[in-house]
């Protein structure tokens, strides 16, 4: 079965993510991938949005095909990263998977009235994070189509 994003472009993954450990563990499940992708990773709120509109040292970085978003992020909380690039007319087509520590109710209704497009809560245990970062692999990276991104 060959899978829906099956070109030779490799995806662009942002990853926003403080915590240096899941960051890794991220990049190493999604380094054994089927397809061919580039992680990208920041570590705050702010530099996810200069990544975003390609400011300062991001100036020459592909738009991203996925973002994976934590919520509680240093300079910029992750709920105001994601209001920011779903009211943005470049930037809201991206879909952005919140993958945090949070279980709360209220953040999972934030979340989704920002409009994400999914909310998976980082398990604590390494097997059961490494099988969701394969899941979300599996999901957004080969069943679902992605929009391309003109370059601006």
């Amino acid at each position: 079965m060959s899978s829906v994003n099956s070109g030779s472009e490799a995806i662009e993954i942002l990853l926003v993510e403080d915590n240096l450990g899941d960051a890794r563990l991220a990049v190493e499940a999604l380094k054994e991938s089927k397809l061919k992708n580039n992680m990208h990773v920041v570590n705050d709120g702010e530099e996810a949005m200069d990544f975003l509109y390609k400011k300062g040292k991001y100036s020459n970085v592909p738009t991203p095909d996925l973002i994976l978003l934590d919520l509680n992020l240093p300079k910029k909380d992750g709920r105001e990263v994601l209001d920011e690039i779903k009211t943005s007319d470049i930037l809201k087509r991206i879909p952005v998977v919140i993958l945090t520590i949070s279980k709360a109710e209220e953040d999972i209704l934030q979340a989704y009235n920002l409009h994400a497009n999914c909310f998976i809560t980082k398990p604590l245990d390494l097997d059961q994070f490494m099988k969701v970062v394969k899941s979300i692999e599996d999901f957004w990276l080969t069943i679902v189509k992605l929009p391309h991104h003109k370059e601006n």
